[in-house]
């Protein structure tokens, strides 16, 4: 969390903050071995979150990489601020088709689904339409939140174009998506996918030990690329 750091309790578990970059990496392993007839892109934006008199402080303004400025009101809700980066650095350098991303952003998207199912949110209704194809066919479930104008205006700042956390004790997943649509070049499909429930396993399955990474969304992504 850096200086607003996290209790002690299970602060051990942020070792699964990087299970966005676990399913790009895995995608893009798949990808290597099958060597489909398509481009894709993966980029993986990395950081260390630490305390220290070099640490970014809340009430900073940062520029993203696209010019926009930032406020940070919480510098536990650095994920989405790489991701900027990384979203806006995809849309200028590169002609995507669409754009998706991973992260495991926030822990209320576990508030809301648990730890069963994905939650999804995007600009683009056909691009979601053919993820929650690819749900149904992989049996890897995802939920669909809406980024209605209210949301977007959450994330708003009076000093800033944007703020880092939306309205305290509210949507705060969607308030996550909300911040990184921002981001996204005008026009590009973009959907964004946080994993915080499903991206490590509570329980034990057949399949699956119960406090390890699950690799969720892999196999969804590989399908609704077509592979």
């Amino acid at each position: 969390g850096g200086i607003s750091i996290k209790p002690a309790a299970k602060m051990d578990e942020m070792k699964y903050d990087m299970c966005g970059s676990g399913v790009v990496l895995g995608v893009m392993k798949v990808l290597a071995e099958l060597k489909p007839k398509m481009n894709v892109v993966g980029i993986i934006p990395s950081t260390e979150n630490m305390s220290g008199d070099k640490a970014y402080r809340p009430g900073d303004v940062l520029t993203a990489y696209n010019g926009k400025t930032i406020e940070v009101l919480n510098t536990d809700a650095e994920g989405r601020l790489i991701l900027a980066d990384a979203l806006s650095y995809a849309s200028k350098h590169y002609d995507p088709e669409y754009i998706i991303d991973f992260a495991t952003l926030t822990g209320a998207v576990v508030v809301a689904l648990g730890h069963v199912a994905t939650g999804i949110m995007g600009t683009d209704a056909t691009l979601i339409k053919n993820i929650k194809s690819s749900s149904e066919n992989t049996a890897e479930k995802v939920w669909e939140f809406p980024l209605w104008d209210e949301y977007i205006d959450q994330v708003k700042s009076k000093i800033a174009d944007v703020k880092n956390v939306g309205a305290p004790m509210q949507a705060g997943s969607i308030a996550g998506g909300a911040f990184l649509k921002a981001f996204v070049g005008d026009k590009i499909p973009w959907c964004h996918f946080d994993i915080a429930g499903t991206a490590w396993g509570d329980k034990d399955l057949p399949y699956q030990n119960k406090g390890t990474a699950t690799g969720e969304v892999i196999r969804l992504v590989v399908d609704l690329l077509a592979v």
